[in-house]
């Protein structure tokens, strides 16, 4: 592998049903597109977890949350397990991120030789209210997400715009041969769904299809029925004209962003640097957008758990649809692979593999990719199996869910009651298993919340202090 340079582009909340390259013929997202014709992209990524927090600690360390006990939007990286930052270093490659992080503190050890204009969660504490399980309060900001939709400018957009600027600045002032890796992570598609009126008025609400229905599932599933007793956000919608105004907003985030990563695209060439650096796109997980009722993130359906991943570059093969189960873990050796550093830089803990060898291979329908949440409405732990076929959602003391994603790939049609399914759900609860053992995973879960809350001076304390709708803005 020659030793090019590395450009990570990384969104927040963009699920890979809204880009055009992933097959939405709305959206307008041409600088992606013209990512994914002239490299390769991952058809089948997952997130290791549908929520900020530990999904972008599992991204950093090559583990996943139940090693890393990141376990929601209160426990945040920390450095102290290595990153694929702390390889570079150790290499002497320049590496700096720009923007939002998510971590605990800037001033924590986590990989990075220069912080530029960074997000952690807010005060090193984050969001308290998330970690009070399994007695799960009514999250009452939910209401701010219906109430804060369509066209306008927030301290997010005007966050982005300077994420790009200082972006397109770095690249600029670049002026040595030395290898390095930029790390550029926005906050858009991100709630609040507002959106700058030019973006806005591309996506008229006439044009928005039907939304996707809840599943009869959810009204008598007891796991479900806490969950949505917690998050409430589809009742503060007055009417689907309403829902379609913030469907509207979240695909015009989409393309202001895809048009501020096309500015530092158009940096590198610019500066003379594009043929020379390779080009990584990921976001962190995805959005429901009032698929069954559902905002935000935090469930294993594709909306949520789904993610888009691009790859072009000098050393990346061009023209390629890669259909292999993936995930977020894989961009630990993926990150040192296109970095020059051989596999000896690896570490048993690592649970992902380079992308380049999975791009070199046929497609692996039994390759299988896991994810899990322990966070804000989640009663107990979650965890998602899916291989190239099938998907499992395995909830600690709770009757399972299984689709065929070949069959029915917006997983309307739970079979998991089927006696042609019995094997197959005894096969993948195997698998989960061998991986873990989730009675145990999810009583850790609790049983650290439980002292985070208690340190923070109990529930009621906690209650009265409030939950986070969105991280706030401080660079």
């Amino acid at each position: 592998m020659s030793q090019n340079n590395l450009l990570i582009l990384m969104t927040d909340q963009h699920s890979r049903k809204y880009l055009n390259c992933y097959g939405n013929p709305i959206v307008k997202t041409p600088s992606l597109d013209t990512l994914a014709t002239d490299g390769s992209i991952f058809t089948s990524a997952s997130t290791n977890s549908p929520i900020c927090v530990p999904s972008r600690a599992s991204l950093a360390t090559g583990r996943y949350v139940h090693e890393t006990g990141c376990w929601d939007n209160a426990t945040a990286y920390d450095g102290k397990i290595p990153s694929w930052g702390h390889i570079l270093q150790a290499a002497n490659i320049d590496v700096t991120s720009i923007g939002k992080l998510h971590y605990r503190f800037e001033s924590d050890p986590t990989g990075f030789d220069e912080q530029i204009v960074p997000m952690h969660i807010a005060d090193g504490v984050g969001d308290l209210m998330g970690s009070i399980r399994p007695d799960l309060p009514e999250r009452t900001q939910s209401k701010k997400y219906s109430e804060q939709v369509g066209p306008g400018e927030t301290v997010y957009t005007k966050y982005d715009r300077k994420i790009a600027e200082r972006a397109c600045d770095w690249i600029s002032e670049k002026n040595t041969s030395d290898q390095w890796v930029l790390f550029v992570s926005f906050i858009a598609p991100h709630f609040p769904l507002i959106v700058p009126q030019e973006f806005f008025d591309l996506y008229p609400i006439d044009n928005i299809g039907p939304i996707k229905t809840s599943a009869p599932l959810m009204k008598k599933h007891p796991w479900w029925r806490a969950f949505n007793e917690c998050y409430t956000f589809d009742r503060y919608f007055k009417d689907e004209n309403h829902r379609k105004i913030a469907i509207a907003s979240y695909m015009g985030l989409c393309t202001f962003v895809d048009g501020l990563m096309g500015s530092i695209i158009g940096s590198l060439k610019d500066n003379n640097i594009f043929d020379n650096t390779n080009v990584i796109y990921l976001s962190d997980h995805g959005e429901n957008l009032g698929a069954r009722g559902l905002w935000g993130k935090s469930v294993m359906y594709e909306e949520s758990v789904g993610v888009p991943i691009i790859m072009t570059g000098p050393d990346i093969p061009s023209g390629i649809k890669n259909e292999t189960p993936v995930s977020l873990v894989d961009l630990f050796p993926t990150i040192l692979d296109l970095s020059g550093l051989g596999k000896d830089k690896l570490n048993k803990n690592l649970r992902g593999r380079s992308l380049l060898e999975i791009l070199d291979e046929p497609f692996n329908p039994k390759r299988v990719v896991l994810s899990e949440y322990h966070g804000a409405a989640a009663k107990s732990g979650s965890f998602m199996l899916r291989d190239g076929q099938f998907k499992y959602i395995h909830y600690v003391g709770f009757e399972p869910e299984l689709y065929d994603l070949k069959n029915d790939p917006d997983e309307l049609d739970d079979i998991s009651k089927l006696d042609s399914s019995k094997n197959i759900i005894e096969k993948f609860e195997g698998l989960l298993r061998d991986m873990l053992n989730p009675e145990k995973v999810n009583e850790k879960a609790l049983e650290d919340q439980a002292e985070l809350i208690d340190s923070h001076g109990g529930v009621d304390a906690v209650l009265k202090r409030g939950g986070l709708h969105g991280t706030p803005v401080t660079a």
